[in-house]
């Protein structure tokens, strides 16, 4: 039984879909006005998996996740830039799609970006405007009534006085009440915008989503996601005004994924601690960088760090190692194993990966053990252990794959194979010395020799010096 934690609730609850057999599922996606850095890949990851997983539990699901493709930060970037605003959104769209791939993660079902739901942003907001839950303001703006919405702060669990302080009233801003946000902003005539019964201007943030996700999954749909910096106040202005527009309960389950920090601290390109992702996948590998991402539970703040990601490279090895010799093509598929189970009961509670994990490993230390013993039972286990990776994204590669492919060190596969063809035969001459000379000039290239009973492989440890 799959049990999440709701933010709404605030609390473990069992799953029930609102169509049985069937999930709809939406995420806030990327601002695209920049690269992709680690913060979004923490949220990639996560609802990458969460995905995978509910689709391994038998689940027919729509993961629909947008594109904000108009916003502030665009415009002033594009401006920046002296380009068009389109120019750059689908620049850094191409860009972030590239990097997903790269981060080995399946691509949502359905991509919505802002700038091709304009009508139907336009069009809840008119009802908004009629059932008295948002207004227009002398200087061209429409806002949400907070004091419209009652339950305002439901999700946050914040109260109308804790959002009153601290409130401000911005300059040229004509709110009836500090709490309102805006849903229409109005533009110039030579600015960026679209028509309106309100005139010439464009969404506000939040009336971005409401309109997207119920465009593709319904008023109601199962679950809403997102990093948790955008709890409140997005996700709180999206259940306001998409339960005033519909009179339908918005999403039933909202997952939240915890924040990344870089060496304990918060990441920002005034620290120089800023890494966008292709920088992190220059230095390592794909699997690597979301195996750190999932050692973590998902709810959990990571804190991003180069011993954390060469841990993680070596607990990948470890996985690889173990895996390394085993007969998968003729390895039978094991049923009801107590191994499997463990592992799907680690991800029923909550997507719990770092127990899903250490699964893994305990598998990986019983195949050590009945290499010797039960080959055929190794490849079994074997087998299985790739197939549990793969609902993590993980293990994609063969162990001889892995093990060589270290792009931070630059070796020369054929010259290695040449050492260890010199090494195996010193060995048999019994040439101890001359084998000795040979090992130690490996390790000096971070290449490890495994001797078998009748010849020797080598692999890569990125942590020799």
């Amino acid at each position: 039984m799959l049990v999440l934690y709701n933010t709404l609730s605030q609390k473990k609850e069992k799953f029930v879909p609102i169509e049985e057999g069937k999930v709809g599922i939406y995420v806030c996606g990327l601002t695209v006005y920049d690269h992709t850095h680690l913060g979004h890949a923490r949220m990639l990851v996560a609802f990458d998996v969460i995905v995978r997983y509910l689709r391994a539990s038998g689940l027919e699901v729509t993961y629909v996740r947008n594109i904000t493709d108009i916003d502030d930060k665009i415009l002033k970037r594009a401006s920046e830039n002296n380009e068009i605003f389109s120019d750059l959104t689908e620049r850094f769209i191409n860009l972030m799609h590239e990097d997903e791939k790269a981060l080995l993660n399946i691509p949502p079902d359905h991509e919505p970006r802002a700038t091709a739901h304009i009508d139907q942003m336009i069009s809840m907001i008119e009802i908004l405007v009629r059932k008295d839950c948002a207004y227009k303001a002398d200087n061209g703006d429409v806002y949400f009534s907070v004091r419209n919405f009652p339950n305002y702060g439901k999700l946050s669990k914040k109260k109308m006085d804790e959002l009153l302080e601290g409130a401000r009233i911005e300059v040229g801003e004509l709110k009836k009440d500090p709490r309102d946000f805006v849903l229409w902003k109005s533009s110039s005539d030579d600015g960026v915008g679209w028509d309106s019964p309100w005139g010439y201007g464009r969404p506000g943030w939040h009336i971005e989503c409401s309109a997207m996700s119920t465009e593709s999954l319904g008023n109601s749909f199962d679950i809403h996601g997102g990093g948790s910096d955008l709890l409140f106040p997005h996700h709180e202005n999206e259940i306001a005004q998409s339960e005033c527009a519909t009179n339908s309960k918005f999403a039933n389950y909202w997952l939240h994924n915890g924040p990344l920090r870089v060496d304990d601290k918060k990441m920002s390109k005034s620290l120089g601690n800023f890494f966008t992702l292709k920088e992190v996948l220059k230095k390592h590998k794909a699997e690597v960088v979301r195996y750190f991402l999932i050692a973590s539970h998902y709810r959990s703040p990571i804190n991003y760090t180069e011993q954390g990601l060469q841990q993680s490279a070596k607990a990948l090895e470890r996985i690889y190692i173990g895996l390394k010799g085993l007969d998968f093509e003729n390895a039978k598929s094991l049923t009801n194993s107590r191994y499997e189970k463990a592992f799907l009961a680690a991800m029923d509670d909550d997507f719990n990966t770092p127990e899903a994990c250490s699964i893994l490993f305990a598998m990986v230390g019983e195949i050590n053990k009945l290499k010797s013993t039960d080959s055929a039972l190794a490849g079994q286990l074997g087998k299985l252990v790739v197939k549990l990776g793969g609902i993590l994204g993980i293990l994609t590669l063969s162990p001889n794959e892995f093990l060589r492919r270290d792009e931070s060190v630059d070796l020369d596969e054929v010259i290695i194979d040449g050492l260890v063809a010199d090494r195996n035969e010193a060995r048999k001459e019994k040439n101890w010395a001359r084998a000795d000379e040979i090992r130690d000039q490996l390790l000096g290239m971070k290449v490890v020799v495994e001797d078998g009973n009748s010849s020797s492989g080598w692999r890569i440890d990125r942590q020799l010096e």
